[in-house]
């Protein structure tokens, strides 16, 4: 018969002592998997800005395109953790997968051939100019420097 032990409002089996406390709290809380960053847009008279934030995500995660007037921010992660032993005997695995997808529908008046992106400390961050001459959009990537 296993004993319990109380942590917050989960009780466990005993055998989870041994193990990091760090594993049982991103065991049981998973905050970063499958969510959705927090944005921000801002509107000034020559520009819009969008602030992705998005810390764990590398500027190889995200891929931003652009159809007609839809701009489509999106990012896909693949996460591995392992931990072994002193005696590199197998003692847990972990895998995940995180990705989100966000669209914004662009006014006319955006200028869509100088749209630019930029990462850093975690915020992805996107500028579209304003142009007073409405354009047709053709679908392109914006790359992500």
């Amino acid at each position: 018969m296993s004993s319990i032990v109380k942590r917050g409002n989960n009780f466990l089996p005993s055998f989870f002592q041994g193990w990091n406390d760090d594993f049982l709290s991103n065991f049981l809380d998973r905050d970063n998997i499958n969510m959705m960053p927090a944005i921000n847009v801002i509107e000034t008279a020559n520009d819009f800005k969008i602030e992705v934030a998005a810390p764990g995500l590398e500027k190889k995660d995200f891929k931003i395109k652009l159809d007609k007037n839809i701009l489509e921010i999106s990012a896909e992660k693949e996460i591995h953790k392992e931990e072994h032993d002193k005696d590199s005997k197998f003692l847990r695995k972990e895998f995940g997968h995180t990705s989100f997808s966000r669209s914004f529908n662009l006014p006319n008046y955006a200028d869509t051939e100088k749209i630019s992106a930029s990462q850093k400390d975690g915020v992805l961050t996107v500028m579209i100019p304003k142009n007073t001459t409405p354009e047709a959009r053709p679908i392109k990537e914006i790359d992500i420097k």
